[in-house]
């Protein structure tokens, strides 16, 4: 029987990781991620888990060390954020082109300079077109579910790509919440031991990450889309899997007091529970305005988001990123999926909370309100950088 604990939620995402049995562990410290590996060390130090924990010179050994491991058919692991996201980046597109289900939690953080050590979505998106399956924690709970969907989702043999768990880096990582705990028993009911469909041996050959050339190249990259494509059946089976053994429903869009919205805000991550009660605050003023939050990302679900627009006037997408010189990655992706829609909402491209800036629920209310003047055809801005002082 779960227990509920008030605990740390990096502290909650390395006990959950630990509950999943990993064999390989290897990750270099940076902020704010760092209670994550650090108390998985503890864990194993301590002998409640039997794991290799590799302690390396830098986030690139940590991703490679857990890809070594992955190809030998162990259960990997892994954690960063910010710039050593950044420093793994040569190494993540290998991870799903060997179709090797490493999972990492990222606690996210923004993207220097200037050197920033709190939250926004900058160090991610720089990384969206690796490959990997990519899902998006709004509060504690959550990181405790996606870190064990994310092994199931990630081993399947239907999958075998790598899996992102993203958690707003101080906002979610050094906040305590109380949780909802499964017991080890639940876990290993719910996970079975990886069973790999290729793994190198000394007693085996088995070739992997050879050398791909023009002639099957592009047909090697058509079979990592298809597969990241094909990815969501089984996201969706293991959310299924979850509910029925936990209770707690998930799905690509999470939608929030959107019937008879005229107006839906679309948020990601920890900024959803404010928003939830900038919505409630309008919704209590008569002022017809939703909730889409969401978090699937990867692959991104573009039939969810097409259903969950249908009868709004407006669509406000919030961005923790910009895409410099266009507008935000996620408000390019959603006016891509709308973009041959005949009665899709006016969009409203708002970024906000750059290197943890307070965005509070009078933002959302005022966004709101600019969700309501928005009008199809008559797009003013590209996309508004919310809350910049002296403009």
């Amino acid at each position: 029987m779960a227990k509920r604990v008030g605990m740390e939620i990096a502290i909650a995402a390395a006990e959950a990781v630990a509950l999943c049995r990993p064999d390989v562990i290897a990750a270099y410290p940076i902020t704010p991620n760092t209670h994550i590996p650090e108390h998985l060390s503890d864990i194993v130090a301590d002998g409640r888990l039997d794991a290799e924990f590799v302690c390396v010179e830098s986030e690139h050994s940590a991703l490679s060390a857990c890809i070594g491991a992955s190809a030998a058919g162990a259960r990997a692991f892994t954690a960063t954020s910010s710039q050593g996201l950044l420093y793994m980046d040569e190494v993540m597109p290998i991870a799903s082109s060997m179709r090797l289900p490493v999972v990492m939690a990222i606690g996210n953080r923004a993207l220097s300079g200037p050197i920033n050590i709190w939250n926004d979505h900058s160090d991610i998106m720089s990384q969206r077109d690796m490959g990997w399956i990519s899902l998006f924690a709004a509060y504690g709970q959550e990181v405790i579910d996606m870190c064990v969907q994310a092994f199931k989702i990630a081993e399947d043999l239907d999958v075998m790509l790598p899996v992102n768990v993203n958690l707003d880096g101080f906002q979610l990582t050094h906040v305590v919440e109380p949780m909802l705990f499964p017991t080890q028993k639940e876990i290993d009911k719910f996970l079975p031991e990886r069973k790999p469909y290729a793994a190198v041996h000394p007693d085996t050959t088995v070739s992997m990450g050879t050398l791909g050339m023009p002639d099957i190249f592009t047909e090697s990259m058509k079979a990592k889309d298809e597969a990241l494509k094909n990815s969501k059946k089984t996201i969706l089976k293991v959310w299924k899997e979850w509910e029925e053994q936990f209770g707690r429903h998930y799905q690509p869009i999470i939608e929030h007091r959107t019937d008879g919205a005229e107006v839906l805000i679309m948020t990601m991550g920890s900024m959803s529970e404010t928003a939830e009660t900038a919505v409630d605050e309008m919704r209590k003023k008569g002022m017809p305005v939703g909730l889409l939050k969401l978090v699937l990302w990867r692959p991104f679900p573009y039939d969810d988001l097409r259903k969950a627009v249908k009868g709004a006037r407006s669509l406000v997408v919030t961005d923790r990123a910009v895409s410099f010189g266009s507008c935000g990655p996620v408000g390019a992706e959603v006016r891509s999926a709308l973009y041959d829609e005949p009665d899709a909402p006016a969009i409203v491209n708002e970024i906000i909370g750059l290197g943890g800036r307070d965005v509070t629920v009078e933002d959302f209310i005022a966004m709101g309100e600019k969700g309501l003047k928005a009008e199809k055809g008559k797009r003013e801005e590209e996309y508004h950088i919310y809350g910049v002082r002296g403009s």
